[in-house]
């Protein structure tokens, strides 16, 4: 039932699982549970499809963590990068298998919501959360939380996955830290074939000009998308590096279809992942990666796990047995997408000092760029790279400890290799 009310016998039904939010994270969680044969509603503040912010690089553990059958909306299949440093040292790199797809995301997120109503959960749009209760009058016992929507209908539920985005009300209720919050500016610049074509299979990143940043071209068919990111507070800066980069790339004269900017949160470490009954995943946990602010294998990831607790803990009793499995959810998410994390972090605090460091490594240094096409593939991880390859390992504990040159050297030229 899609933006239609429930009826009035509707009102008072405890779903098994209620999700908050159909974006990656959500439709990932509402398969899950639903293939486990529960019954589950998912919950959409807007109408679907709908746009979102986001570059769509579909790399590797993306893959990995779609439903069955799943047939990706590739609207190109990238096999090269051409990395710069604020413009300059351009090389590329290729690769004779695909690195990664690139998707547009109102096509791929709806796939993902018709994949999760095939398994069987119910999808509701329009319908804005504005809290959950665990106690009180419109709880009728224990295992229930109520979900309240704008207007005061009240949705019953034994478990609840929040999955409401960044800034995510069922992440309020959870107490979710965020610790990195970073802007992302985006423009989707529709280009002619002649432009389109000279972008085909190949992606550009460029290192920015603060501390942590870059950009991106992304080519889909007849648009290019085009955005930087940057950490939070360096607006103006951020702006300027977007218009700058347009600029450099010769696409100033083309008219954006579409410009958007967006806040990438991330969580702290210890942050909470669970409050009683209620889960969150994806952005609304704030889980992604924190140096390339990857979020969408992070949400299917975080988000198939989730609705696989979130029937263990519909089923759960007491309170002893909900707070085994919400812990076990924070074990498996912490095991898995924490380590990566971690590694981010580091990763992050070095590329912040240290970018031509970086860029000269990717684009002169092969086990570096091998490393780069295994992760994107989905051969490896972070986590499995510096856990597994001991080269790695200590190269970034030297890093974490070597201040910033005052100057970085690297050759200018065009390396395709």
């Amino acid at each position: 039932m899609s933006g239609e009310n429930s009826s009035a016998d509707d009102v008072q039904r405890v779903w098994d699982v209620v999700v908050v939010g159909a974006g990656p994270a959500g439709a990932s969680a509402a398969y899950a549970a639903a293939v486990a044969g529960r019954r589950v509603l998912l919950l959409e503040k807007a109408e679907l499809p709908r746009y979102k912010t986001c570059g769509g690089g579909i790399i590797g553990p993306s893959r990995d963590a779609l439903p069955p059958g799943f047939e990706l909306p590739f609207k190109d299949r990238v096999h090269a990068v051409t990395f710069s440093n604020n413009g300059r040292f351009t090389r590329t790199r290729r690769s004779k298998q695909m690195l990664f797809g690139l998707i547009n995301r109102p096509e791929f997120d709806q796939q993902l919501v018709e994949h999760a109503q095939k398994a069987g959960a119910e999808l509701r749009t329009g319908a804005t959360v504005t809290r959950v209760e665990q106690h009180g009058s419109a709880v009728p016992d224990r295992r229930t939380v109520a979900v309240v929507l704008q207007g005061g209908e009240t949705v019953l539920a034994r478990a609840v996955v929040g999955a409401d985005g960044s800034a995510s009300r069922i992440g309020a209720h959870v107490g979710v830290k965020m610790e990195q919050v970073d802007l992302g500016l985006e423009a989707e610049i529709p280009v002619p074939a002649t432009v389109a074509e000279d972008w085909k299979g190949r992606v550009l990143i460029d290192w920015g000009p603060m501390p942590g940043s870059y950009g991106w071209v992304f080519p889909k068919g007849d648009t290019l998308t085009v955005g930087v990111i940057s950490a939070r507070g360096e607006g103006a800066a951020t702006k300027r590096y977007l218009e700058d980069f347009v600029a450099r790339l010769g696409l100033a004269g083309f008219e954006p279809a579409v410009s958007s900017g967006h806040l990438t949160r991330c969580r702290a470490e210890d942050s909470p992942l669970s409050r009683g009954r209620v889960l969150v995943c994806g952005d609304a946990a704030g889980l992604l990666e924190p140096w390339t602010r990857e979020g969408i294998s992070f949400a299917l990831r975080s988000g198939r796990l989730a609705g696989e607790w979130a029937v263990r803990i519909a089923e759960a009793h007491d309170a002893v047995d909900t707070r085994r499995q919400a812990l076990n959810y924070a074990f498996a998410i912490k095991a898995g997408l924490g380590v990566e994390m971690s590694v981010g972090r580091r990763m992050l605090a070095v590329f912040e000092r240290r970018p031509g460091l970086f860029h000269a490594a990717l684009t002169g240094f092969r086990p570096a760029w091998n490393a780069f096409r295994d992760i994107t593939r989905g051969s490896t991880s972070l986590g499995e790279l510096v856990r597994n390859h001991p080269m790695a390992q200590r190269a970034l504990t030297a890093l974490d400890r070597r201040p910033a040159p005052v100057a970085e050297a690297t050759a200018d030229d065009e390396v395709t290799s």
